[in-house]
């Protein structure tokens, strides 16, 4: 079984996708965590020395060559869906998630973890807003071809995800 989750920067994923995995005894990769490595660098070095085209150049080589495993939960960076064929990549390969909880609930988790999001570490709050509803919107599209949505009036956990995995299957 390969299993994608994809959504907006703090909806979850890398939470969800080490329980998923724990769940039904997968290896679980966070694909932010695989580039640091590769890089042996930050997002927020590899952003501001390589600029964001290579990050998502590395994001779509680290995609297609996960991908080649036999079974696997991925926790995809937010913008991931969004570049190259990223998103056929993912459909073709496995399950796709989509996790998209409550904008209010994104907003509160990020204003925590500024300082580890390149793209939003120097907003205030009203700019943080602003910057996640515009990009969400961008990046909506993607996430709607996703197989599988968990969506912002849901409870999240995992019987919700195995429930779901269940009936794609079928």
């Amino acid at each position: 079984m390969k299993i994608f989750l994809l959504g907006f920067m703090g909806a979850g994923k890398t939470y969800w996708g080490k329980q998923l995995a724990e769940h039904l005894s997968l290896p679980f990769y966070d694909l932010d965590d695989v580039i640091v490595e590769s890089e042996a660098m930050s997002i927020s070095d590899i952003f501001a020395t390589k600029g964001e085209d290579y990050f998502r150049q590395q994001e779509n080589y680290w995609l297609k060559e996960l991908s080649r495993n036999e079974s696997f939960v991925i926790s995809c960076g937010g913008g991931a869906p969004c570049f190259q064929d990223n998103m056929d990549i993912m459909n073709d390969n496995g399950a796709t998630i989509w996790l998209n909880p409550k904008l209010s609930l994104i907003v509160d988790r990020l204003k925590r973890k500024k300082s580890k999001r390149p793209l939003i570490q120097d907003l205030d709050d009203d700019e943080l807003l602003a910057f996640v509803e515009k990009k969400l919107a961008e990046r909506v599209p993607f996430y709607e071809q996703a197989q599988i949505t968990i969506a912002e009036s849901e409870t999240i956990n995992l019987d919700s995800f195995t429930q779901r995995l269940a009936d794609i299957k079928a």
